[in-house]
């Protein structure tokens, strides 16, 4: 079976490299707001998380969704990374589509946008959610 060059394949990568993972938050603009300085703290989030999904495209690693998940009620995709290269290829959608097929239709998939993303989930017809309330992390 044939690939085209510049294909998206999504996968399950629970054992993902937290280099990996820091150059992907680095290249969407998501480092910022991660702790993309500290890796021993990404490895943790990798290793912690429930699900992680990835995107590549011929073998580079283009986007990330890393989860939080019982995988029967609830869903909180803590991070959506898609790096700039791959922006408007429909990744982030692909991305969320896996997630959503991962966790399954019992569970209902939360997210906190970042400010500037906040245009992409409405553009995908995500739908907003009236009432939230946080706590935010002490570093």
């Amino acid at each position: 079976m044939s690939r085209s060059p510049g294909e998206i394949r999504y996968g399950i990568e629970p054992d993902l490299d937290a280099a990996e993972f820091r150059r992907v938050l680095v290249e969407s603009g998501l480092a910022p707001r991660r702790p993309a300085d500290d890796l021993p703290r990404l490895a943790l989030m990798l290793e912690r998380a429930d699900l992680v999904v990835t995107a590549r495209r011929d073998g580079v690693l283009v986007g990330v969704a890393r989860t939080l998940t019982d995988f029967a009620f609830c869903a909180y995709l803590s991070d959506l990374a898609v790096c700039r290269a791959a922006q408007g290829l429909k990744v982030g959608q692909g991305l969320i589509a896996a997630t959503r097929a991962a966790v399954g239709p019992q569970a209902s998939l939360l997210l906190t946008a970042a400010p500037d993303a906040v245009t992409f989930y409405d553009h995908i017809g995500m739908p907003r959610v009236p009432d939230a309330f946080r706590y935010d992390r002490g570093s």
